[in-house]
């Protein structure tokens, strides 16, 4: 592989191809990366047979509001949390007919790090209609743009190991 837009291009080429084969659809719901999965995602041309919408929820208001993650999960486990991450995944999902999600949630820096969640945590989560769901927190190095892009890279390998 190339450079690094590449591999996004082909990851997300290779989600789009085991969605439709499944025939499902996919929602996303991102925080720090700022809507970067879906634009990787709707890069690839057809992408409307199996990509139904994305979510940017980047205060805690908006993943309260579009999203229905509880006030209670972000008071206290915070945004960047297993627990906000899934909520974001099943709220993505919720009443639409997209059935499988991908959410992301993290602190891209160079700003917002803790001891506990220093610059470059990212907290993912992939869920189905019935239930099934998978998290998973990884700490990436490199500047903002950096960690953001491991992240949106993250979520799509995710989705193909999730799809399997």
């Amino acid at each position: 592989m190339g450079n690094s837009e590449e591999v996004l291009q082909t990851r997300a080429r290779e989600v789009g191809e085991r969605l439709a084969a499944l025939g499902i659809m996919l929602a996303t719901a991102e925080s720090c990366t700022g809507g970067w999965l879906s634009k990787v995602v709707t890069d690839v041309a057809g992408s409307s047979e199996w990509f139904e919408r994305g979510f940017v929820t980047y205060s805690n208001a908006a993943k309260r509001e579009m999203l229905g993650v509880s006030p209670k999960t972000l008071e206290s486990h915070g945004a960047v949390s297993r627990e906000v991450a899934l909520e974001m995944a099943r709220g993505a999902v919720a009443h639409r007919r997209a059935k499988v999600s991908v959410a992301i949630t993290g602190v891209a820096g160079p700003d917002g790090g803790t001891a506990e969640k220093p610059v470059g945590t990212v907290w993912l989560a992939w869920y189905r209609t019935g239930g099934r769901m998978v998290t998973d927190e990884a700490c990436f190095d490199g500047d903002r743009e950096a960690v953001r892009r491991a992240a949106v890279l993250r979520a799509l390998d995710g989705l193909l190991e999730f799809l399997q």
